[in-house]
């Protein structure tokens, strides 16, 4: 891989927000965060929900943020066997399928399959290794920096199988909370990234860097954010 030179950006390509069951945060909260943490690319990638995305996708598009900022609309999809994230979706994908049918789903869409948080053994809705293997060659891309594994050697063997499979990886914040948007990220070239083939270029050029947080310490703050944001936000929804 030849480095890269001139001005770069970040891609965050795992995230939550008011729209997964067990996040709080606001969508309108995303572009001054994202932007305050160099993060100018951020996919939302919900638990079996894609309407935060597209609303916040097209408030950016008809906001001040629009020239510098960019949402991918991604999906958290639970299946039979586990979690796998399609990005550039434009409908949502209903989780209890199969991994196969779920890849189906996502490549029908145009989108990229990426593979989560997948080599993590305490990570309860990770895909599970024999069904990762399945599918192996229908993956786009391997999340080799997760900010809320359980261990960083997990990170890194799911850098090694990225590797000896020639693919792209990249960094995910897995944000729950407002606070950790941008934990993790994605060093690229800076270009416009509209494309599912346009994110694969740029991140054969990128660098995966982030901040991993002990997992008992994230799940305390985490607790204290949303406590915090019950008793002193506004209710967000739809």
């Amino acid at each position: 891989m030849t480095p890269a030179s001139g001005p770069m950006m970040r891609l965050d390509l795992h995230c939550h927000s008011e729209a997964s069951h067990d996040c709080l945060t606001p969508l309108t909260t995303f572009p001054d965060r994202c932007l305050a943490r160099g993060v100018v690319v951020q996919a939302v990638t919900d638990h079996d929900q894609i309407w935060g995305a597209q609303q916040l996708q097209q408030f950016v598009r008809n906001s001040e943020f629009a020239d510098r900022f960019t949402v991918i609309v991604g999906e958290e999809v639970s299946t039979r066997e586990g979690e796998i994230v399609g990005l550039f979706l434009q409908e949502r994908i209903p989780p209890g399928l199969s991994p196969e049918e779920t890849v189906r789903e996502i490549k029908a869409q145009g989108g990229l399959v990426l593979l989560p948080h997948g080599f993590d053994p305490l990570k309860r809705h990770r895909l599970r290794p024999a069904a990762r293997e399945r599918i192996a060659d229908q993956i786009d891309i391997v999340e080799s920096f997760n900010a809320r594994i359980s261990r960083p050697k997990w990170n890194r063997a799911a850098e090694t199988w990225a590797r000896a499979r020639n693919l792209p990886v990249s960094g995910g914040s897995d944000a729950h909370t407002w606070r950790q948007l941008g934990d993790a990220w994605t060093e690229v070239p800076r270009r416009s990234v509209d494309t599912p083939q346009d994110l694969l270029e740029v991140l054969h050029l990128g660098s995966v860097l982030g901040e991993w947080t002990h997992p008992v310490r994230a799940f305390v703050y985490k607790q204290l954010v949303q406590w915090k944001e019950r008793r002193g936000s506004a209710t967000y929804g739809r």
